[in-house]
């Protein structure tokens, strides 16, 4: 097993393989849009996805390097193991159904191609730095990194006063949950006296429970919860979801959200472990509050990109609750909790990805983005309503499709909680899941059952065609292997790796 490096001055080149792939081709896109014509500034995508596949092969490479072992940079504060390559690989495999959605959708554009594409491949080199960090200091850099470019690409359509709107405000909520991350991190170093996440939690076995330090936790997990969209820091997303380009929304939901899990795994399961007990208890009620809210407000709407925002919004409540079941010492029931959270996360990543990739082909159709839209879309084009469909029963956890699968981890570890607090998570997960299927079956029968609006079929063109496809069959196919996920990274090859 290869040994982590601890000396602070090495970089490990071939461990940042990846992340160096995708920020040559991020500078490339930036200095070849220069030459192209206006009609032909599309193409730069090309480059975008050959840096992300590029990345794919080394991610392939890397794993095949450490096996079960870990490779590290940067004194520890950067590290490869199981847990990130995992992270890594789902990071990169939403990069390319994101350009794929992109591509189509921006070509109407004359303005913005090198500029779009550079910024969404630098938010996803921060993303990729985020399940590698074992630092506080590096997550807080990694975030950082993804979420600066988000703020421009929300506004990106400014002659639109929605897309002002959603930006700014994600701007404002960004900026201030910053803040309280940072305030939050800076009392922890004073008490622990290090950043290093497995030094922290060995600082907090024997520290005492002042006051200010059990503060500052909590305002690093709401730092965190900005970023997953969590009540009561959801405020941003509707807005954001509505007023951002289709492809930046599916980006924001997705992949922005994935690595706000990925750091908040890492700083409650490792560093925050021992006061597991103050924090998991407030978790627990934030993530009953947040599937609660975002389903029933869900219900309500007639916007498409509005009902996914709070779909989304709800989601991330259901992926919250094992953080809820957490217990200082239970190293069985942390586990199961742990690996629950990435199968609901890798589920939800294709299932959501995938109504998006749906979204992005009514849009050049129906701009209004209404769920009317979608009346009768199954008549105009079968496949198209047939794919959407599975994306939303998934989302529900209807059989045979991997969201059920996602459900049942969640319930399961909830149950086996054995706690009284435990078995009301798991029966809000049920409610909550019976609520969903109100507004993902009405949005079904509204396709299958009424009259069509208009004869003419939609057709989503090759590259969004694809990614519809490809979602729609990883959809149905990991039903089968979602389990694969779960054994490949558990807690203890983190905290191994940390």
């Amino acid at each position: 097993m290869p040994e982590l490096l601890s000396d602070p001055t090495t970089v490990d080149l071939f461990a940042l393989a990846p992340e160096l792939s995708v920020i040559v081709a991020a500078l490339a896109i930036l200095l070849v849009e220069l030459f192209l014509p206006a009609e032909r500034k599309r193409l730069v995508m090309l480059i975008g996805m050959a840096g992300v596949l590029v990345a794919i092969g080394f991610l392939i490479a890397l794993a095949a390097d450490i096996g079960g072992g870990s490779r590290a940079a940067f004194g520890n504060a950067f590290v490869v193991d199981q847990y990130a390559l995992l992270f890594k690989g789902l990071f990169l495999g939403v990069a390319v159904f994101v350009l794929l959605l992109s591509y189509r959708y921006f070509s109407e554009f004359r303005t913005y191609q090198g500029e779009y594409y550079f910024l969404l491949l630098a938010a996803f080199v921060g993303m990729l730095l985020m399940p590698s960090a074992r630092d506080l200091v590096m997550l807080f850099i990694a975030l950082e990194i993804v979420s600066i470019p988000g703020f421009v690409m929300a506004g990106l359509r400014k002659f639109d006063l929605r897309s002002n709107e959603g930006a700014l405000k994600f701007f404002i909520i960004g900026v201030l949950s910053v803040a309280v991350l940072l305030f939050g991190m800076s009392i922890v170093y004073g008490f622990t006296g290090t950043t290093d996440l497995v030094g922290i939690a060995v600082a907090l076995e024997g520290a005492e429970r002042a006051p200010l330090l059990l503060a500052a936790v909590l305002f690093v997990i709401v730092g965190f919860g900005f970023k997953v969209s969590a009540v009561p820091f959801h405020f941003w997303a509707p807005d954001t979801y509505q007023g951002s380009p289709v492809p930046v929304t599916a980006f924001l939901s997705v992949a922005s959200k994935a690595a706000g899990f990925a750091g908040l795994l890492q700083v409650c399961f490792v560093a925050f472990a021992p006061l597991a007990d103050v924090w998991a208890p407030v978790l627990g009620v934030i993530a009953v509050l947040t599937m609660t809210l975002g389903n029933l407000v869900a219900m309500q709407q007639t916007n498409m990109l509005r009902l996914l925002a709070y779909s989304s919004i709800a989601h991330a409540g259901y992926m919250l609750v094992p953080f809820g079941i957490v217990q200082p010492g239970n190293a069985a029931l942390n586990s199961d909790a742990f690996s629950a959270v990435l199968v609901y996360l890798i589920a939800y990543a294709v299932m959501n990805m995938g109504a998006f990739a749906a979204v992005t082909a009514v849009t050049r159709a129906h701009p209004g983005r209404q769920v009317a839209d979608y009346t009768g879309l199954g008549h105009r084009s079968p496949g198209l309503a047939g794919a959407m469909s599975v994306f939303l029963l998934s989302l529900g956890g209807v059989p045979p499709l991997v969201g059920l699968w996602a459900k049942f981890y969640i319930f399961i570890a909830s149950v086996e909680a054995g706690t009284p607090f435990g078995l009301f998570l798991a029966a809000m997960v049920v409610i909550n899941s019976v609520i969903a299927m109100f507004y993902y079956l009405a949005v079904v029968r509204t396709m299958w059952m009424d009259e069509p609006l208009s004869v003419e079929p939609i057709r989503p063109g090759f590259a969004l065609g694809t990614a519809v496809g490809g979602l729609a069959f990883l959809t149905v196919g990991l039903f089968v292997a979602v389990d694969l996920f779960a054994t490949s990274a558990n807690l203890s090859t983190l905290v191994a790796g940390g």
